[in-house]
């Protein structure tokens, strides 16, 4: 007797309930193609509805344990559902399985370090009776929300970065308005029932799936909305900064992370780290390791050793324990680097190894005889490959690390204090991570770039900063 599988069939969260749409969308497994999902595309009516929806429950008063309460009760109920987020996210994203686990298992802890912060929001006094003529007065700075947040986020990381936004603005007291990736919509979807069910006020949460395109304009036109943030491309990010004008923005555009192998370093280990945070995801990481910066003196030994490192790693079905390496996101992304690739070689670079496609699969590659301006050091990869050169001496490699449009994060091995702390001060990252590569990040820090990478900062603590205004309140006692 065969059994017949039912295609989920989402609607769009508004004010608390559920709204079912006649036009849909398909989400997709990206290893076997099949559709695992259908999502509904807003309209702009749906979106406006959302914003005004987001904008009433500003008048909901949450205490900040209540924050604390409902944050705190989602990131278990997370925890609870782990295994079943799990194989969403290897399907919807095409991320091998133990990954998928690691993300679920960050997300919860994304809102756990969110609620815990939601107790921790202050003001500090300000000395005003030090200035001649108000000796008589006093004051203090008070957080308040920034109002109604637009959190529009990308396919890579879908669970966790979506917690890096909704979380905090919560936190802080704010309203939400969530614009998830077309294509891995389904864990999004999975996190606004978990909200739901912790008892969050209707409003306080909204969630409109579609067409980037579409919805994000009609966001951006959208008066109400008092504040937008946007994982994904310079370009989009660049477009919601000029539709803004004087509203609040926080952006996360992405990096060619850069990591520098010195002379002394451990170099079994950095060619280990360096191979894993290369390839993770299918490099589909803003900071995964793109450019690799060896001192000439080990060169040979390091690129053996990363070269066996890549070579172990094994390539197939997400859902396999065994898989390190999955599909990208689509075909035709896989396609774009194949092209780089092939533009590099054609300009002189040679495969180590790697350099083939397979469908949607692109086997994990290391590039050797690159130069700093092909398109493969020169701009976003946001794939399977990494091109290792040589380098002398320190300030050389500083400036070849500076000399590209972004800055996110950047990693350095090294046992010499001194190198260390002269790249602190000169490579121009939002963050170094030494005796690491790029790739290495936990939730609680301060993330986010310089230059082409954006402005703002995730990490709870320092998105709430972003989330809130600061008000002064003075006293004439």
């Amino acid at each position: 007797m065969n059994t017949m599988v039912t295609t989920p069939t989402y609607g769009l969260f508004i004010n608390g309930e559920w709204r079912q749409k006649t036009n849909t969308f398909d989400v997709l497994n990206k290893y076997t193609q099949e559709v695992i999902a259908k999502a509904s595309y807003a309209e702009e009516q749906d979106v406006h509805d959302a914003v005004k929806a987001a904008k009433e429950a500003l008048k909901i008063s949450l205490s900040p344990y209540e924050r604390y309460t409902i944050l705190k009760k989602s990131a278990e109920a997370l925890i609870e559902r782990l295994e079943e987020v799990a194989q969403v996210l290897a399907e919807e994203v095409g991320k091998p399985i133990s990954e998928s686990r690691g993300e679920v298992e960050r997300a919860a802890q994304t809102l756990e370090i969110s609620a815990e912060e939601a107790k921790r929001i202050h003001g500090e006094g300000i000395p005003v009776e030090a200035a001649p003529g108000s000796e008589n007065r006093q004051a203090f700075t008070k957080r308040v929300p920034v109002g109604v947040v637009a959190a529009i986020t990308p396919f890579n990381v879908p669970l966790n970065l979506v917690c890096h936004k909704v979380g905090p603005a919560l936190a802080a007291g704010n309203s939400v308005v969530l614009k998830p990736a077309e294509v891995t919509s389904v864990s999004a979807l999975i996190l606004t029932e978990i909200f739901e069910k912790a008892g969050l006020p209707a409003g306080k949460l909204n969630l409109i799936t579609g067409k980037g395109s579409q919805t994000g304009t009609w966001l951006l036109e959208n008066q109400d909305v008092n504040m937008y943030t946007f994982t994904g491309s310079p370009g989009v990010g660049k477009l919601i900064r000029e539709k803004a004008g004087l509203r609040k923005v926080a952006l996360e555009l992405g990096n060619n992370s850069a990591t520098i192998v010195h002379k002394d370093a451990n170099i079994e280990q950095a060619a280990t780290l360096t191979a894993q945070k290369s390839f993770n995801n299918a490099g589909q990481v803003c900071i995964s390791v793109q450019r690799v910066y060896v001192h000439e003196d080990i060169y040979e030994t390091f690129i053996e050793k990363m070269k066996t490192a890549t070579n172990a790693l094994v390539v197939g079905d997400p859902k396999d324990p065994a898989t390190n390496v999955g599909p990208m996101i689509a075909e035709k992304e896989a396609m774009r680097v194949e092209e780089w690739v092939n533009e590099a070689v054609f300009q002189g670079a040679k495969v180590e190894t790697g350099g083939k496609r397979d469908g949607v699969f692109y086997a994990p590659t290391i590039l050797s005889n690159v130069n700093d301006d092909m398109k493969v050091c020169r701009e976003e990869v946001f794939g399977p490959v990494v091109a290792v050169d040589t380098y002398r001496d320190e300030d050389e490699v500083i400036s070849r690390v500076n000399d590209s449009d972004y800055g996110l994060q950047a990693g350095l091995f090294t046992n010499n204090l001194a190198f260390a702390m002269k790249a602190a001060n000169l490579i121009e990252v939002g963050g170094l991570i030494i005796n690491d590569t790029s790739g290495y990040r936990v939730d609680q820090m301060p993330y986010g770039g310089v230059k082409q990478s954006g402005t703002g900062k995730e990490g709870p603590k320092y998105a709430i900063e972003e989330m809130t205004e600061e008000r002064i309140i003075v006293f004439n006692l």
